[in-house]
């Protein structure tokens, strides 16, 4: 048993906690007095890890995006208190669903989790002798096959084949007409690839109205625009999953999985804090799921004509400065599915710039700063998107600095 003596002596080196939100703690004893506080150790410098200028985009590699100070300082405050997991799923999940057009929402270990957690959900129902079934299916009576057009099923798809179910792939209403059986479970669409199939949304989840099954839609990196977010409950599709940590800037390990009640009521059985489940590897901290929030509240809030107004002036300043190396061509576009942002591709006259796409990525990204951008066949592209006040005219210096090294 610890003594008195011993027991002031380990409190004396613990942080006086207040309030999850700021609330300041009186002291234990006017005895005690607060350390000082050590600088923070700069673990970045200190392990040797390479930052750069990301002018790519919100690439998982790249580690997405970056957390805003309010969800920063969230997850700070939260991080001090202890919570039950479920409640704050449930709170959180309440409020996410009510600006989102949704019945319910839960978040995510990522919008790949929100897929297989969601088709869990869907499979399972409220039984929890299926969940711990999962991913065997074979003799329990439950559906294990999901509907998807070819174009779509480009890999992302493992997300639920983790559950068991096998990819049936189709191509017209026909086909799906064909496929539909007592085995269906789900009708998945992933968005980012809906210009390359030949069914679009309306028809696809008239489909499952038609059949009574369930459609899922991935649109992971599909915001901006802020309306992604509910036009796809508004349209009729049973579940939508997103990813947390690209253009909402929350913590780039979360996601949400947003939809009907009774398929997100039944998504959390398999999720932490329960286990011998398939989703018990897919945990979301207190942290995490409260400052996804915050960057959720804080990304619909935002003067969205004035941000996209912001991107396209600092890629003007790329491009200019770009197009100012003679025999260089800049092309200003904006994905038009995912990745909605301003965006550059530049390509040049091989006999007047002697480089390559690698070449000039290599340039760039081995210079001082160090900076990324995505290459490309027959040049380089490069966003605005995650670039920080001023960045643009470090990329617009250093970028005309590599193509001019090369300007025959």
């Amino acid at each position: 048993m610890l003594s008195r003596r011993t027991l002031i002596k380990h409190l004396s080196a613990m942080p006086m906690v207040g309030g999850l939100f700021g609330g300041v703690a009186a002291p234990l004893t006017t005895a005690l007095a607060a350390p000082a506080v050590a600088a923070p150790r700069n673990l970045v410098k200190e392990l040797g890890i390479r930052t750069f200028i990301n002018a790519a985009g919100t690439y998982t590699a790249m580690t997405g995006s970056l957390m805003e100070e309010d969800v920063v300082n969230t997850i700070l405050a939260s991080s001090k208190e202890f919570m039950m997991l479920d409640d704050v799923q449930t709170k959180v999940g309440e409020k996410i669903a009510a600006i989102t057009h949704a019945e319910s929402a839960v978040v995510t270990a990522g919008c790949f989790s929100a897929m297989t957690l969601g088709l869990a959900g869907v499979l399972t129902g409220m039984d929890p002798k299926k969940v711990e079934q999962l991913p065997h299916l074979e003799g329990t009576g439950m559906k294990s096959e999901v509907i998807a057009q070819k174009a779509h099923d480009i890999g992302y798809s493992h997300a639920l084949t983790n559950t068991g179910c096998t990819i049936i792939q189709v191509e017209t209403i026909e086909d799906v007409e064909k496929a539909i059986s007592d085995k269906t479970a789900l009708l998945w669409f992933l968005n980012i690839q809906s210009d390359k199939g030949k069914i679009q949304h309306q028809d696809w989840v008239a489909l499952g109205k038609k059949h009574n099954i369930p459609t899922m839609i991935d649109i992971a990196a599909d915001v901006p625009p802020v309306e992604n977010l509910w036009k796809f409950h508004d349209i009729g599709f049973d579940l939508v999953c997103v990813s947390g940590g690209k253009a909402m800037r929350g913590p780039q390990s979360a996601g949400i999985l947003m939809g009907k009640k009774k398929y997100i009521e039944a998504a959390r059985l398999s999720m932490p804090p329960r286990g011998a489940t398939i989703g018990r590897g897919m945990k979301v901290n207190k942290e995490e799921i409260l400052g996804m929030y915050v960057a959720l509240e804080k990304f619909v809030a935002r003067d969205q004509d004035k941000d996209w107004k912001m991107l396209e002036e600092r890629a003007a300043t790329i491009a200019n400065a770009a197009k100012s190396v003679k025999g260089v061509t800049v092309e200003s576009f904006a994905p038009a599915l995912g990745n909605h942002t301003p965006t550059l591709r530049l390509t040049w006259d091989a006999s007047k710039v002697k480089t390559t796409p690698k070449a000039l990525q290599e340039g760039l990204r081995n210079g001082d700063p160090s900076i990324e951008v995505v290459g490309e066949p027959n040049g380089i592209s490069m966003t605005a998107w995650m670039l920080k006040p001023g960045e643009d005219k470090i990329v617009a210096s250093r970028l005309k600095e590599e193509l001019m090294k090369a300007a025959v």
